[in-house]
């Protein structure tokens, strides 16, 4: 939630509730508007299974799956759900569907528990996008 209302607003907002938001957002992209629908779904109603959670996943046509580097539980989760997500997405098509690890709350260092290697690899090894990054920063 917080990357999210990062990039809608560009303010940063400590604490949030354990609530699924979408949110619409225009952005000019070289030259093109560009209409984005943001699910955000909070990391506690990711874990469900079943017809919710593949709701969402062909809802979307691209994913950004966010952990906290200084949650190890947070980081383990993501190769279940991209091989999930995969499984669903690139089952009824040849086109791949684009993922991207973003590893958040860089600007808390002194608690990292997942190397920034350790994302990296991880994105390498399941043909994903990676970044870290800061909400906060």
């Amino acid at each position: 939630a917080a990357l999210t209302v990062r990039f809608l607003t560009r303010r940063f907002i400590g604490e949030y509730g354990d609530m699924e938001f979408i949110y619409s957002h225009n952005l000019t992209v070289d030259g093109r508007e560009i209409l984005f629908h943001i699910w955000d779904v909070p990391n506690s109603q990711q874990a469900e299974e079943g017809s919710s959670e593949e709701k969402r996943i062909q809802w979307a046509d691209s994913f950004v799956l966010v952990y906290s580097i200084c949650d190890r539980a947070s980081f383990n989760i993501l190769p279940p759900k991209i091989q999930f997500i995969k499984a669903a997405k690139e089952g009824q098509s040849q086109e791949k569907v684009p993922i991207v690890i973003v590893g958040n709350k860089q600007d808390l260092h002194h608690q990292r528990v997942v190397s920034s290697e350790e994302g990296r690899l991880l994105a390498l090894s399941l043909d994903c996008g990676f970044y870290e990054v800061s909400a906060a920063e």
